[in-house]
């Protein structure tokens, strides 16, 4: 058991008596406690004890801040508190709760720092721990990097045992038995004499009760849920087709609508004739809005048809008009006023490369890339002087309040954002263009809802895609083994670009998601360089799922592959050599057992590809198995294991990972973001095209639990399959292919 004084480093307890994060140098207190956020709005009888769980008469409920984006992100947090405050999160109520600064995510930096996650050193820790400091004070609510169960794991634990712990003492202050006494079940306290009493009945007396915050943690053997398959709390719902989502919400008295922007991202408007648009049947209203115009409808077809009616001149964006354009600035972009970062400089790669018998060099490339989740961006505001309501579904709802009071004018404790659960998201939802767009519609109609809605196109060519990136490698081997890796890589900032519209300070220093999953791998080759060239900006970009990783996996594992074959060694056994970091040797020698590796060739048919990418501090190895048809290449087989340290729900587990894994496949197979005339070709899923249901492998997934630190599972399978497919390609055709997508040179059954 561990005391809440002791009870982890980096955890912070927020609603109760302390903050604390963990620096190299020891433990210190951030004086100012934020808020309970809860206390703003409580009723009478209503008790709201930590920022996480509130009582009243009619029962529990569980606050869970971070976004549902589909990945079951409520669930898991629900189930976390209900572990200690012994309550069944299918029995009680789930709310996001509010936008607040109390809700920081104490590890959403901890991939932005130029120290590798496993790093375990003085100095990493000390950074980390400033990092929790950092987003603590900037009060960063925001999902992502795959860190809600590493931010959540003690701190909603912990959330849970104050609140039940302060019931208990409602109890005992009620009956006169020592809350010692006492214990819980199901939502209730059970007195000696085996009567009980509902947490809601005690939800007047406790509300008087400062929280008790001197609390143990119960030990592993007394877990009910963590650890064991659980029932997500909206599974029912999603096998039933009654799950409500952003898009699904209607008010009374709605009128709908949509908009038209630059296609060229950045680009402005320069004229409009909407005359045409205004006569038409049910337009209430023609806006203009930055950088484009809005419509108001009495339905969103009809806005949709009406927002095509528009005729609209544009002003050219700041960046290349086409593809080949984009492509020619990266090509450019090796020089040394642009270099940004040499995180990875082991050994001496110039004196190996001089002396190598035989040297291998590459580039690769790597596209933009959409998020496009099925659920398009929508949001519904009631906009009046006095304040304004804002539903959508976001994954920083603390910045898109913040932005909607600087568009209204309007005190920040009149924004109300009501988080709604999302249809898909991949990082899409860390942007809230659309929810302004929402705002300034709303704010042309004061006291009538506006829904908001993108039509499909306008979310291709508006979403603000995962950089494109280029790649110089070279490298040496010896004796039958990979001497040198060098690896220089160009592409845009996207950390500048995304804290530019979050109108937030851009982080100092190198832009490390541009080199992660490659400076940060845990391999001992001898002379290992990384160097990353930052380009200018062009497309605006963000984080797309497993962020830098996603295409810099790609990247890395290839080349090295192309390293290996060329020493004449075989992929599995050279990674295992080269490991330099146990849980991912381990992850490795696992791979290696439960696909019966035996080289890459299986027949004359058949091959094998394997990959092994460190992301979010999860080492995720993946084997591929392809096979030669008369259709083309299909892929039979996906071997995938991985290191989280601790596998919190096995059934989602395991759905988390080959939904990465088929996410990886088939944009390595389809998919890309090509322009002209600055705008994205791909308008719609028909050019841009997924993995089809035919083509999906059987996946087997191995789950270990080795390392110290509980991680994230959303995005670590995204980065190693489309090497490790890549791999396959070349061990069964003899093609290496070093440009995604696939398709551009093979063809997939």
């Amino acid at each position: 058991m561990a005391r809440l004084k002791t009870i982890a480093r980096r955890t912070f307890l927020v609603g109760s008596a302390a903050i604390v994060g963990g620096v190299a140098f020891g433990y210190y207190s951030l004086r100012k406690e934020p808020q309970n956020p809860l206390l703003k709005d409580l009723k009478s009888g209503q008790a709201a004890i930590t920022p996480y769980v509130r009582v009243d008469s009619e029962g529990v409920t569980l606050i869970t801040p971070r976004a549902d984006k589909g990945q079951g992100a409520y669930s898991i947090q629900a189930h976390l508190i209900a572990e200690e405050l012994d309550v069944d999160p299918n029995k009680v109520r789930i709310d996001p709760g509010p936008p607040d600064t109390a809700y920081f995510n104490s590890r959403i930096m901890d991939d932005s720092l130029p120290f590798a996650t496993i790093d375990e050193g003085v100095m990493a820790r000390g950074a980390r721990g400033g990092g929790e400091v950092l987003s603590r004070l900037l009060g960063m609510q925001i999902t992502g990097g795959s860190s809600t169960v590493p931010d959540g794991y003690h701190k909603l634990r912990v959330a849970g045992a104050v609140a039940r712990e302060t019931l208990k003492e409602a109890a005992a202050r009620r009956s006169g038995v020592p809350r010692s006494q006492l214990k819980t079940s199901d939502g209730k306290v059970i007195l000696p004499d085996g009567k009980s009493v509902t947490y809601a009945e005690l939800a007047a007396e406790a509300a008087q009760i400062a929280p008790i915050t001197d609390v143990a943690l119960r030990p592993e053997k007394e877990w009910r849920y963590i650890g064991k398959s659980m029932r997500r709390i909206d599974i029912v719902a999603k096998s039933t087709g009654t799950q409500r989502y952003g898009i699904d919400v209607r008010l009374d008295g709605m009128v709908y609508a949509t908009v038209r922007t630059n296609p060229g991202i950045g680009g402005t408007i320069k004229r409009y004739d909407a005359s045409n648009a205004e006569k038409m049947r049910g337009v209430k209203m023609i806006v203009p809005i930055k950088d484009g115009v809005g419509v108001i409808a009495d339905n969103t077809w009809r806005a949709f048809h009406a927002a095509e009616a528009i005729k609209i001149e544009w002003n050219d964006p700041p960046y290349p008009a086409d593809s080949a354009g984009m492509w020619k600035v990266l090509e450019g972009s090796f020089s040394k006023d642009q270099q940004d970062s040499r995180l990875r400089n082991d050994g001496d790669v110039e004196k190996a490369l001089a002396g190598a018998s035989k040297s291998i060099e590459a580039e690769y490339r790597t596209p933009y890339l959409a998020h496009a989740p099925l659920e398009p961006m929508n949001a519904v505001v009631l906009y009046t002087k006095q304040r304004i309501d804002i539903w959508t579904g976001t994954q920083i709802p603390v910045f898109l309040r913040a932005h909607a009071a600087k568009l209204t004018q309007l005190p920040e404790e009149k924004v109300y954002v009501h988080a709604q659960p999302i249809g898909g998201s991949f990082g899409a939802r860390l942007d809230d263009t659309y929810a302004q767009q929402a705002v300034e519609l709303a704010m042309a109609m004061e006291g009538v809802p506006v829904k908001m809605t993108w039509s499909r196109e306008e979310n291709m060519a508006h979403d603000y895609p995962r950089p494109i990136q280029l790649s110089r490698a070279k490298g040496s081997v010896r004796d039958g083994k990979v001497e040198s890796m060098s690896i220089d890589i160009a592409g845009q900032s996207m950390g500048a670009s995304w804290f530019s519209r979050l109108q937030a300070p851009v982080p100092p220093g190198p832009d490390t998601t541009s080199v992660n999953g490659i400076w940060d791998q845990p391999f001992s080759i001898p002379n290992y360089r990384v160097t990353g060239y930052r380009t200018k900006e062009m497309v605006p970009v963000s984080p797309w799922r497993s962020v830098g990783a996603s295409g810099n996996g790609f990247h890395c594992a290839s080349f090295l592959d192309e390293l290996i074959y060329a020493a004449g060694a075989d992929p599995m056994s050279e990674l295992i050599r080269l490991c330099n970091h146990e849980p991912s040797k381990a992850v490795l020698h696992t791979l290696r057992d439960i696909s019966d590796w035996k080289g890459v060739r299986l027949d004359d048919r058949r091959a094998r590809g394997v990959a092994l990418t460190l992301s979010f501090g999860v080492p995720m190895a993946q084997v591929v198995e392809i096979s030669d048809t008369a259709q083309g290449i299909k892929i039979e087989k996906v071997f995938a294991v991985c290191d989280v340290g601790r596998i919190l729900d096995p059934v989602n587990f395991e759905a988390q990972v080959q939904g990465g894994i088929i996410w990886a496949l088939g944009h390595a197979m389809n998919c890309e973001l090509t322009y002209d005339n600055f705008a994205p070709n791909q308008t719609n899923f028909h050019v841009y095209e997924a993995m089809r249901f035919p083509q999906v492998p059987k996946i087997i997934i191995k789950g270990l639990e080795l390392g110290p630190e509980v991680r994230g599972i959303g995005e670590p399978p995204v980065p190693p399959a489309a090497p490790a497919l890549a791999n396959a390609i070349f061990a069964l055709t003899g093609k290496r292919v070093r440009e995604l997508p696939l398709n551009k040179s093979v063809k997939f059954a």
